[in-house]
């Protein structure tokens, strides 16, 4: 089980939008210089809803080839349509992920049962560890603790990112998934609190900026260092407020331009971070000592 900081990386575009290899490559790279745990590649912080099919499987393929089993690759493989998220599982198995994402169908609204059915099918049809993803504020569709706990007996299916931040809800979910069922936090500013409940780490948008301060916030977090754990996510907390201050991932792909990681690319219908937000994402970054 992989517990700790587990990056939602961005995949990085040039200003025209097309894909920046050599900086995927860096990032990579820099995440595991940086001590995180795990990368999940085209996640939505990833952009998967403005990559094509093709372009998916890519920076899947390009992410774990540059990872060189030094870093577990999770593949983001989620999609409202069951046959596409099949598609998307086989081929991220292909190129030799160690487990995938998949998010709950968004739009379509599914229905609890629809939503057991459509992860067991993705389950039978791929044997790879399947990471559960549950993240209401952007799909209109919230997957309970019961169906959770349901699909949790499927062998394959090995935890959940649940991105909610409501800790009573992840409670639910460890106290009828048991502790051998991965719990991640999806919502970065409740993960400190999610993991001293007995959550196994947080898959982070934050960590895409600071990722050493991240790590080890975990770390005293899951060892049960309450007071360094709070200490360390202090300096965090702007981070974890203002890479939402619009739709992620434009302030977070703002944030890495600024750092030289990526270059000033992103897809529409994204648009580049708004002038009057900068500034305080510049001052959460600075706070987190990211930039002087």
């Amino acid at each position: 089980m992989i517990r700790g900081s587990i990056v939602a990386l961005i995949t990085p575009m040039h200003e025209d939008g097309s894909l920046d290899e050599g900086s995927l490559r860096r990032l990579v790279d820099f995440h595991i210089e940086a001590g995180t745990e795990a990368i999940v590649s085209v996640g939505t912080t990833g952009e998967s809803a403005t990559l094509n099919e093709d372009e998916h499987c890519h920076v899947i393929r390009i992410t774990v080839e540059q990872a060189a089993g030094r870093i577990p690759v999770i593949a983001g493989t989620g999609a409202n349509a069951t046959t596409e998220a099949i598609n998307l599982t086989r081929c991220a198995k292909e190129v030799g992920a160690d487990a995938c994402l998949l998010v709950t169908p968004y739009y379509n609204k599914p229905t609890q049962e629809g939503l057991y059915l459509h992860f067991k099918a993705v389950a039978e049809a791929v044997d790879i560890p399947q990471i559960l993803y549950n993240v209401p504020g952007r799909t209109a569709c919230d997957m309970q603790p019961e169906t959770v706990q349901r699909l949790s007996r499927i062998d394959n299916i090995i935890g959940i990112k649940e991105a909610t931040g409501n800790l009573e809800r992840a409670q639910r979910i460890l106290d009828l998934c048991g502790s051998d069922f991965a719990l991640y936090s999806g919502d970065d500013a409740t993960a400190r609190e999610l993991m001293w409940l007995g959550g196994h780490g947080v898959i982070s948008v934050t960590a895409n900026v600071a990722p050493n301060l991240m790590q080890r916030m975990c770390l005293a977090a899951l060892r049960g260092d309450r007071d360094e754990a709070a200490a360390l996510d202090s300096r965090l907390a702007g981070l974890h407020k203002s890479l939402f201050i619009e739709s992620n991932p434009i302030p977070v792909k703002w944030a890495m331009a600024e750092m030289g990681l990526a270059p000033r690319g992103i897809r529409l219908p994204l648009t580049w971070l708004s002038s009057w937000a900068q500034p305080r994402v510049l001052e959460a970054m600075r706070q987190a000592g990211v930039l002087a």
